[in-house]
C-alpha cells in the first residue's frame, strides 16, 4: 500500500511517502508557523522523489488534532482536496495517537504507561493516556494540575511524550515519570503506520477541537459605530 502522510497540526510541517512501512521519501521541517507556504512544496518534493506519480497513491493520511487551529486547517484542506481529486480515501489521524504510537506497544510488555501531552497554552495540556497497549480514554483538554493527578493515579513510572511533557515535568517535578520527551510533532513512521492500519470509514478527516479557539469574533462590523454604555 502506497501512502502519502501529512502533518501541519503542531510544531512541524511533514510530508512523506511510504510503501507499506518502508519510507520512500520524507520531509520534516520544524516550524511554529508558515505551514501553508511550505506544505505544497514538500508534497511536490516527496512525490517526485518517491516516483510513480500521484496515481500510485492508495491512501492519504492527515493529522486532525488536537493542535493549532490554523495548522490543522492547512493540512486538512490540502489532504481532502487531493483525496477528492484522486478519488482516494483520506484517513484522519489523532496527533496524540501518533505521538504515543512509537512507545505504546513497545512499553506495553514492560508495563510502562504512556502519556501523550501537547502544550495547549493557558495552563492546559491536550492529553491522552495509554496502558498495556490500549487507550485509557479519549483525547482531553486538562489543566496542568488535573493532568498531573491523572499521571499520579496510574501508580507507576509513566513515559510522557509531546510538547506538554516538559511543561508538566517542570511544573510538577515530584511526578513519577520514566522520562519526558518534548518532541514537537509526530514521527512520519507513526503517521504512516496509523494511516495504514485503521479503517478510513471509522477515522474521517474531521478536525478534532477540544476547546474553542482563542480568537473571538468582532463585536461590530467595519463601519459600524461603537456601542456606548447607557
Amino acid at each position: 500500500m502506497r501512502l502519502l502522510v501529512i502533518d501541519t497540526a503542531l510544531g512541524a510541517c511533514t510530508a512523506a511517502v511510504f510503501e507499506d512501512d518502508r519510507p520512500l521519501s520524507v520531509r520534516f521541517e520544524p516550524m511554529a508557523k508558515g505551514h501553508q507556504e511550505r506544505l505544497g512544496g514538500l508534497v511536490r518534493d516527496v512525490m517526485t522523489e518517491a516516483g510513480g506519480g500521484f496515481d500510485r497513491l492508495d491512501r492519504i493520511g492527515v493529522t486532525v488534532g488536537p493542535g493549532s487551529f490554523t495548522g490543522l486547517r492547512v493540512g486538512l484542506a490540502f489532504a481532502q482536496g487531493l483525496g477528492a481529486a484522486l478519488g482516494r480515501p483520506v484517513v484522519g489521524v489523532s496527533t496524540l495517537d501518533a505521538l504515543a504510537d512509537p512507545l505504546a506497544d513497545s512499553l506495553a510488555t514492560a508495563g510502562v504507561p504512556v502519556a501523550a501531552l501537547i502544550d495547549a497554552r493557558r495552563g492546559q495540556v491536550y492529553a491522552k493516556f495509554f496502558s498495556d497497549g490500549r487507550t485509557l480514554g479519549p483525547e482531553e483538554a486538562l489543566p496542568l494540575e488535573a493532568a498531573a493527578d491523572r499521571i499520579a493515579a496510574l501508580g507507576t513510572k509513566v513515559q510522557a511524550v509531546g510538547s506538554g511533557a516538559g511543561l508538566l515535568s517542570e511544573a510538577y517535578p515530584e511526578l513519577s515519570l520514566a522520562s519526558a520527551d518534548p518532541v514537537v510533532a509526530p514521527a512520519p513512521t507513526a503517521l504512516a503506520r496509523l494511516t495504514r492500519s485503521v479503517d478510513p470509514a471509522a477515522h474521517p478527516p474531521r478536525p478534532l477541537y477540544l476547546r474553542a479557539p482563542d480568537a473571538a469574533p468582532p463585536t461590530r462590523l467595519p463601519g459600524q459605530p461603537r456601542q456606548t454604555a447607557p
